[in-house]
């Protein structure tokens, strides 16, 4: 026993995994702490402002899924390619997986600016969170543009292992929005008094500064850069790996995070009492998952690289490792959220109806971040590493479209069941899905090289 705790500190797999999660976990913590400063703030202003924001970021958040979609399949070649170090390879990609975020950006973009009002009644009712929110989509929409060429830029700087340029990049932007989130909330400094048309403009100028940041490093990077005119190369079967690789992921994250949407979707007809304690949840989901995600994320690059240069059994072995890291992430991310509860609880200005909601909401993520990590590890980090993006797109589409949405909306609508039943029930969908997943990840099936020897 004391050998095997001797070895999580020792060992050089788990202490090369450690340190690229590290600045992921940097970048993470800094992530989760920009929306519990956008929550903190805007419990100040009202909680109408605080659930209107809360809704109408879910479109924020079904933008970064498919960003991260696409930055994932563009890491899972990169990383291999770097195994093998052709950073010929590496720069052809970044310029595919540009052409299809920018195209979804400006996509994005239009709607958010053009139609925002429709998109906040599919989420709610409430006539005075649907005018909140539509100032907030109108102001956010620019920050579109912005992220979808950082975004998959520091997705495959992350690929080739300098996850510290990466987080110093990511960590420097969320700096920056945190203190324009005072600024334009408050009024600070002269400037106007936005509320929560404040949160999106801070959102936009950061992403836009993120972006210089971006552009200013690539400038003096050696081997790999952020170039527009990298869109207009050929890529000949460079192209058609990607398509295989990150269509899947793309898809897999767009329809896991539009199912998660219509929780709120359900939560958001069902009462802004919920919809304000979901708010205050999802900041505390962030935090208690910090570490799992970071896991995932180092994970996928280590392992990534390891099947890159041709070591097949010792990817197996690393793949195990990392998910010995990932249950004891979760248990961290699980007392966190247990020791932080009563704080968490004497500190929100909600109703009674909402803390009550609350209450139970963390009782039940002081298991539900087990779930989340280890499917996240599985999926996200090691079956993308080895090429297999395809598993995880029909599992989540099964779990999620046919088992959890359809159950929240039978369980709400028709059976009437009491809010905080139905949220129990929601919360069963990551572990419905472990069977499966555990027994692909015992098969070994995911571990594929799939880089080429001419490119």
């Amino acid at each position: 026993m004391k050998r095997r705790i001797s070895a999580l500190f020792t060992d050089p797999v788990y202490r090369a995994m450690y340190a690229l999660a590290l600045p992921i976990i940097v970048q993470n913590l800094f992530s989760a702490m920009v929306n519990s400063a956008d929550v903190v703030m805007l419990n100040y202003v009202g909680q109408s402002s605080l659930a209107a924001v809360s809704l109408a970021v879910q479109y924020s958040n079904i933008i970064y899924m498919i960003f991260y979609g696409l930055g994932t399949g563009a890491s899972i070649l990169c990383a291999q390619y770097w195994g093998k170090q052709d950073t010929a390879a590496i720069q052809k990609i970044l310029g595919i997986a540009l052409r299809f975020s920018l195209g979804t950006g400006l996509g994005l973009f239009l709607l958010a600016f053009l139609i925002p009002e429709p998109m906040m009644r599919i989420f709610t009712n409430d006539e005075e969170l649907i005018r909140i929110g539509i100032g907030y989509l109108r102001i956010v929409s620019f920050s579109f543009l912005f992220w979808s060429m950082s975004e998959i830029y520091l997705a495959v700087l992350r690929s080739m292992e300098r996850v510290r340029i990466s987080t110093a990049l990511s960590v420097s932007a969320l700096l920056m929005n945190i203190f324009l989130n005072a600024v334009f909330i408050f009024g600070l400094f002269g400037a106007p008094k936005m509320g929560a048309a404040g949160v999106a403009l801070a959102t936009s100028i950061s992403r836009g500064i993120q972006l210089v940041c971006c552009l200013a490093v690539s400038s003096v990077s050696p081997d790999v850069r952020l170039k527009i005119t990298g869109i207009f190369e050929k890529a000949g079967v460079l192209m058609q790996d990607f398509l295989k690789l990150a269509i899947p992921a793309t898809l897999n994250d767009v329809s896991w995070s539009t199912a998660f949407s219509m929780y709120l979707v359900i939560m958001g007809h069902l009462s802004t009492d919920l919809v304000a304690a979901n708010s205050i949840i999802s900041v505390v989901r962030n935090f208690g998952t910090v570490l799992c995600f970071a896991v995932a994320s180092a994970a996928g690059i280590y392992v990534g690289k390891t099947i890159g240069s041709g070591n097949m059994e010792k990817a197996r072995e690393d793949g195990r490792k990392s998910m010995v890291i990932t249950l004891l992430a979760a248990a961290a991310g699980s007392l966190l959220i247990a020791a932080a509860s009563p704080l968490i609880l004497r500190g929100v200005s909600i109703s009674e109806a909402a803390k009550g909601y609350l209450r139970i909401m963390l009782m039940i993520h002081i298991y539900y971040v087990y779930g989340i990590a280890v499917n996240t590890t599985l999926i996200c980090g090691l079956y993308r590493a080895g090429g297999d993006s395809r598993f995880g797109l029909i599992c989540d589409t099964i779990d999620m479209w046919c088992y959890a949405v359809p159950l929240g909306f039978i369980t709400a609508f028709v059976l009437k069941l009491p809010p905080m039943v139905v949220y129990f029930l929601l919360c069963t969908d990551e572990f419905v899905k472990w069977p499966w997943v555990l027994r692909h990840y015992r098969s070994g099936k995911w571990i594929r090289n799939i880089t080429r020897e001419e490119v």
